[in-house]
């Protein structure tokens, strides 16, 4: 066996307070991830996709157990499920898509910002890579495959063209 090094530690802890990042920065109830530590700031869709992406490796690195990584793909997948779609100024998205800035606490459409194929883009593929790391035949695991789908298929990818 080999001895940690200075680098693997300082990797470690590199890792380690970027997945803290996700767990501290995220609402408990919507599970919306904010897009700073700067008093309040919007959630970032990007950063929820960086986030669903990132609660696997922390169970992986031992800092979160794998229902709680579960529980908290599934509250912000089911918010997402459930959030307003359509041409209303205060939707959280359209067409599938989802406006780049959302309030935290309503999960609507924050500061006028733009709808995001990229950060719409970003959302999915964690929302993807959570769906494959949750493989499970439980309730709770079969439920994010499922939602991570719908979210998916719902978005109108030709409509952007």
């Amino acid at each position: 066996m080999t001895m940690p090094t200075d680098d693997d530690r300082l990797l470690d802890a590199l890792q380690g307070d970027a997945l803290r990042y996700f767990l501290d920065a995220a609402h408990p109830r919507t599970g919306l991830v904010a897009d700073s530590t700067m008093p309040g700031t919007a959630c970032s869709i990007a950063a929820v996709g960086m986030a669903l992406a990132a609660y696997p490796i922390a169970v992986e690195h031992g800092l979160l157990s794998r229902a709680e990584a579960a529980e908290r793909t599934l509250r912000v997948l089911r918010f997402f499920r459930a959030s307003p779609q359509g041409e209303a100024p205060d939707a959280a998205g359209h067409r599938g898509f989802y406006y780049h800035f959302l309030d935290m606490e309503t999960g609507r459409r924050a500061w006028d910002s733009e709808l995001s194929t990229i950060d719409t883009a970003l959302l999915l593929a964690g929302a993807l890579a959570a769906a494959s790391y949750f493989d499970g035949g439980d309730e709770a695991e079969q439920e994010i495959r499922t939602v991570t789908d719908a979210l998916y298929r719902r978005v109108e990818w030709r409509w952007a063209l």
